[in-house]
């Protein structure tokens, strides 16, 4: 008999049991909706790599829309990553970098004073003659006028409207400018004194504007001549491309610019 009170005690305990689970499953509290329990751990793990694979995905396709979008014009293809000119595509921007290197370009463009350098120095083998040099440190051609506009005057003078002003060619006509190319000069020689007789004595200074049509007057450069310098009756040749050009202009001057 005791045997059969423990059977039937197990028996019931089980049956207890099964029951409370049931209601478990069912809510608990027998309103049929679902309680939530602890996480299966596998299924969570699993959750977590898909939700990182989707995010990935996604980035991946942005990226991938934006680059397609730059390719096709609708970003900024042009922008310059480092000083050697290419773009974020790969490709190398020669025209850009080079600059434009045509007479044509330079009869459109006349010179800015930014973009040159200007000396003065006497010619080898002569004591009157002086070249005018204009360089373009520009990466662009760029148009002068025929000549440069040249003035002998003093330094020290509170008014310049008595400065000699040289002769130059006459019966100039041709092309609307005289192209330079980036690194390389315009030429330009004026002589002091052609005659090399007497000449005034006040005159110590040598003032160029290497465009007189298109630059300000406030852009004009003075250059000292030194002491015991005589002028007279000075001419000024056009700009050219070497000295020995530039000297055989100068001595066709025979006109009041």
């Amino acid at each position: 008999m005791r045997t059969n009170r423990k059977r039937t005690a197990v028996l019931g305990a089980a049956a207890t049991a099964a029951l409370a689970l049931a209601l478990t499953a069912c809510g608990g509290d027998g309103s049929g909706t679902k309680a939530a329990g602890p996480a299966d751990n596998s299924a969570s793990a699993e959750a977590t790599v898909a939700a990182k694979d989707t995010a990935g995905d996604a980035a991946q396709d942005q990226g991938s829309t934006a680059g397609d979008g730059a390719k096709s014009g609708g970003g900024s293809t042009d922008a310059v990553t480092s000083s050697t000119g290419k773009s974020k595509g790969g490709a190398t921007r020669t025209s850009a970098a080079a600059g434009d290197t045509s007479d044509s370009y330079a009869y459109k463009h006349p010179c800015k004073n930014s973009d040159l350098s200007v000396r003065v120095y006497a010619r080898e083998g002569s004591a009157t003659q002086h070249v005018i040099e204009v360089n373009n440190t520009g990466k662009n051609s760029c148009g002068l006028s025929y000549y440069p506009r040249v003035s002998l005057g003093a330094a020290n003078a509170s008014d310049h409207s008595g400065d000699i002003i040289p002769l130059v060619p006459g019966g100039l006509g041709g092309a609307p400018a005289y192209p330079v190319k980036p690194k390389t000069a315009a030429i330009a020689v004026v002589d002091l004194n052609p005659g090399g007789g007497n000449g005034v004595t006040w005159v110590d200074e040598l003032n160029v504007l290497a465009d007189g049509d298109h630059m300000a007057n406030a852009e004009q450069l003075n250059f000292p001549l030194g002491p015991d310098v005589k002028v007279g009756t000075p001419k000024l040749g056009l700009y050219e491309r070497t000295v020995a050009d530039a000297v055989a202009s100068m001595k066709q001057a025979n006109t009041k610019p």
